[in-house]
């Protein structure tokens, strides 16, 4: 059989039964100059006549959109049908500030929603605690109690959105929030979209935000799992995270190495948990860094999803293509974000957001030009916005399947992160898995390292940042500046005094029993969870109280 043969067969099975279910955008797809851009573009040398087994590597390596190995993408038509969900990350001051944002986001043709949360609430306290004073509503939206999510989503309807939520340590408590926000909207939470990043390694090797130890922090992640499984199956319940590794100075490939071995953590604590591999894998998802250099970029989203396609095949035995697939939501790179000539930044976002719709992103964020200064304004945002806009709607890189494709730079480099992120993975192994070599420090040092080589290669300027080692100017910034109000930290703290004083107080020393009872078990932690803030017990509350069951995790100094 030649390849063309095979072409032929994915588009009777595959592609036909995707266009099926989603057409595509346009009759035909054309240049300006009215040349036809085809869907999948297929080795120039490949004929009718063609032997099998002078493209064996190709169909091995590469193969067909929405099919196995998945290096060209998840879907066999990628964005000729629907374009990536375009989701900016917005969330600060209070829940009311914040719904406005996201109500104008929304009218400025954003597709999907994604919650940034205070510090507080990212550590699970309530913004009237003594240790969040000068915090609240600062990084984030500040969330305490079901009705902070409700002023949150108000005049949003749940069942029409999809809503991305950037927590971890209490992200059961926050999906419970939002599952019960849902429920008293009349929505059918069986038909809720979203994701919750809920990965905690990544908190542990790279970003601080962790509250329990691992063994109680990864049973929440696997009560999650398992819950939405059987009552919220179109949820993401995980985003494992190669992000933040990236931003703490990771390079590409250890981005790649670290996140997937994380994501084998995550996959083996389920089935020890007693859950199917089938009955879980198809809700996780991804998140990656786009940084600058773009073509490397392009082969990373490949590279990994090749590789986590055949990790789940190979190594775990899923049997189900959606247990195979990686998707993955996309930032820009903040880390990459300069003070000097803020302008320059929406420059490197453009080349990144680029990177993240070559490599096959199914959401993205981009970072605004001013959010290396402070919180981006309305303005900064709808022209971050508007360049995932301009990429779609004029660029031309959405009308082909993985348009770069036989570049043979770019099969090149993705071969080259492929093998050596396999070889992190394989050392990592040898550890015991990813939370071991976290206990040990690797991971934490390679990254390390990692980011003391990049800073030293600036300031030798074997590395030019534009504005910053080379073509610096003096400037007086001009740029409008968003501010949060500091005495909404005061106007929370009535709020939870209000809602403490009208709830009944008997349901919620009920409650806080059976948690304390549960936390000592074994049982599934969702429904409880639902059950105590329906009743408007606070995320702090919840918290502290798993806190005195399970103690908090501490750093080791490596």
């Amino acid at each position: 059989m030649t390849l063309n043969n095979q072409y032929n067969k994915w588009k009777e099975s595959t592609l036909k039964k995707s266009l099926e279910k989603f057409k595509e955008r346009k009759e035909r797809f054309e240049t300006s100059a009215g040349v036809e851009v085809p869907r999948v573009a297929l080795p120039a040398s490949t004929t009718p006549t063609a032997p099998l087994s002078a493209d064996e590597s190709y169909l091995k390596k590469l193969g067909f959109p929405g099919e196995y190995p998945y290096t060209r993408g998840v879907q066999p038509t990628m964005y000729r049908s629907r374009f990536w969900t375009m989701r900016q990350y917005a969330g600060f001051s209070t829940a009311e500030e914040s719904n406005k944002r996201y109500r104008y986001l929304l009218q400025q043709g954003q597709t999907g929603l994604s919650v940034a949360f205070d510090l507080p609430t990212q550590i699970g306290y309530d913004a009237d605690d003594p240790i969040t004073q000068g915090e609240v509503g600062k990084v984030g939206v500040s969330i305490s109690s079901i009705k902070d999510m409700e002023h949150l989503f108000d005049q949003i309807p749940l069942d029409k959105v999809s809503t991305s939520m950037t927590i971890n340590a209490p992200a059961g408590v926050l999906l419970a929030m939002y599952i019960a926000v849902a429920k008293r909207q009349g929505a059918d939470i069986r038909g809720l979209r979203g994701t919750i990043q809920n990965d905690i390694l990544k908190e542990y090797v790279a970003r601080g935000t962790y509250i329990f130890p691992p063994a109680p922090s990864m049973r929440l992640i696997t009560d999650i799992f398992s819950f939405c499984a059987k009552e919220v199956p179109y949820w993401n319940t995980i985003s494992i995270s190669g992000y933040h590794i990236r931003e703490a100075g990771s390079t590409a490939v250890q981005e790649v190495g670290f996140t997937l071995a994380n994501g084998i953590a995550y996959v083996e604590a389920a089935l020890k948990a007693g859950l199917d591999v089938d009955a879980f894998a198809g809700q996780l998802s991804f998140f990656f860094n786009a940084h600058n250099n773009l073509l490397e970029e392009v082969a990373k989203f490949r590279a990994a999803r090749r590789m986590w396609a055949r990790i789940m095949r190979e190594r775990f035995k899923a049997q189900k293509p959606a247990s195979w697939q990686l998707r993955f939501h996309t930032q820009t790179a903040g880390s990459t974000l300069t003070a000097q000539q803020p302008e320059n930044n929406v420059v490197r976002v453009t080349l990144q957001a680029l990177s993240a719709v070559l490599g096959g992103t199914q959401s993205l964020h981009t970072n605004s030009m001013d959010e290396a200064l402070w919180l981006p304004t309305e303005k900064s945002v709808r022209v971050a916005l508007r360049t995932q806009q301009i990429i779609a709607y004029e660029s031309g890189v959405a009308d082909s399947v993985d348009p770069l494709a036989g570049s043979y730079l770019i099969e090149h480099l993705t071969d080259e992160i492929e093998k050596g992120a396999l070889d992190y993975i394989a050392r990592i192994d040898e550890m015991g898995g990813a939370l071991q070599s976290i206990e040990r420090g690797y991971m934490q040092n390679e990254i390390q390292n990692a980011a003391y080589a990049a800073q030293q290669a600036i300031e030798k300027k074997e590395e030019i940042v534009v504005g910053v080692n080379q073509f610096a100017v003096d400037e007086v910034l001009t740029l409008e500046r968003l501010q949060v109000d500091p005495s909404i930290e005061l106007g929370q703290r009535e709020k939870l005094k209000k809602l403490r004083e009208m709830r009944d107080r008997g349901r919620v020393t009920e409650l806080l029993g059976k948690l304390v009872d549960a936390a000592k078990g074994t049982d599934n932690l969702m429904p409880l969870f639902i059950e105590c803030v329906e009743n408007d017990i606070t995320l702090g509350e919840i918290c502290n109280t798993l806190r005195g069951m399970w103690g908090e995790y501490v750093a080791e100094g490596f």
